[in-house]
């Protein structure tokens, strides 16, 4: 079963068992987290996008992991007039084991 479901601004197509990052959340290592957002669900019996069968519809997944980014650096420069800046930044994410689709 496969489902596009809604987390942070973003959509990600998910199946049970997959592994992905997304924007933090604050929910502790181990802890499951809920997202009711589902858009779309495929499984045996075809496509649903009715959004009154997806009403109930959820996403379940573990958290496996809090972490930060690779660090990515931010350089502004004008020339000819001795300005430069440097900036670093590192995103926040949380990492996500889908353990169950559940379309009710």
């Amino acid at each position: 079963m496969h489902a596009v479901m809604k987390a942070g601004g973003r959509q990600y197509r998910v199946t049970t068992g997959d592994i992905l990052d997304l924007e933090k959340h604050d929910v502790p290592v181990g802890e499951s987290i809920t997202f009711d957002g589902v858009l779309m669900l495929q499984d045996d019996h075809g496509v649903t996008l009715d959004s009154e069968a997806l009403k109930n519809a959820k996403v379940v997944g573990e958290v496996l992991e809090q972490g930060r980014g690779k660090k990515i650096i931010v350089f502004k420069k004008k020339r000819r007039k001795n300005y430069r800046k440097s900036r670093g930044h590192r995103q926040a994410f949380t990492r996500l084991k889908i353990s169950e689709i559940v379309k009710e």
